[in-house]
């Protein structure tokens, strides 16, 4: 079985969301459907096929997590230091460019999420931050040409 790396956090959130989708929106949705089916005709029943829908994304979402979590190597971020980039690094990086400072945390892929700031390991400026360390450039891919980021500062916290 392959393994993937992930932090305590990011184990965690996923086994709570297991955990609600089992214990609360899983019985919720079988509830609505119940409820739906109660209202008759089934065909033109648009609460009914909404439950449905709202039931086949959430048994599949446990079924991912369930497969994801016990895939899951745990990797205690707690513990590093350093000013080289590795995984569970926080890393502030500066557009040659553009002078944009930005600050990026390196997690697994199934914990990743651009809206705070936490980019996947196998992601492209993951990639080319990964062993690198302070004052260092690093030139990454883009659909509109390749960036050029210097790594300003890495923090492990």
């Amino acid at each position: 079985m392959q393994k993937f790396p992930m932090t305590a956090e990011g184990l965690a959130r996923l086994q709570d969301e297991l955990r609600q989708l089992k214990a609360e929106e899983r019985p919720a949705v079988i509830r609505a459907i119940a409820e739906a089916r109660a209202h008759g005709d089934l065909s033109e029943n648009a609460e009914y096929h909404a439950a449905r829908e709202r039931q086949s994304f959430i048994e599949g979402r446990i079924a991912e997590l369930e497969s994801i979590i016990p895939s899951a190597e745990v990797i205690d971020v707690s513990k590093m230091t350093g000013n080289q980039v590795r995984f569970g690094a926080h890393v502030t990086v500066v557009d040659e460019e553009t002078e944009d400072e930005k600050t990026y945390r390196i997690v697994g892929q199934y914990e990743a999420d651009m809206k705070t700031g936490s980019i996947s390991i196998s992601s492209p400026l993951a990639k080319a931050l990964i062993g690198k360390k302070v004052g260092d450039s690093v030139e990454v891919p883009a659909p509109g040409g390749a960036r050029v980021y210097e790594i300003a500062a890495v923090r492990f916290a």
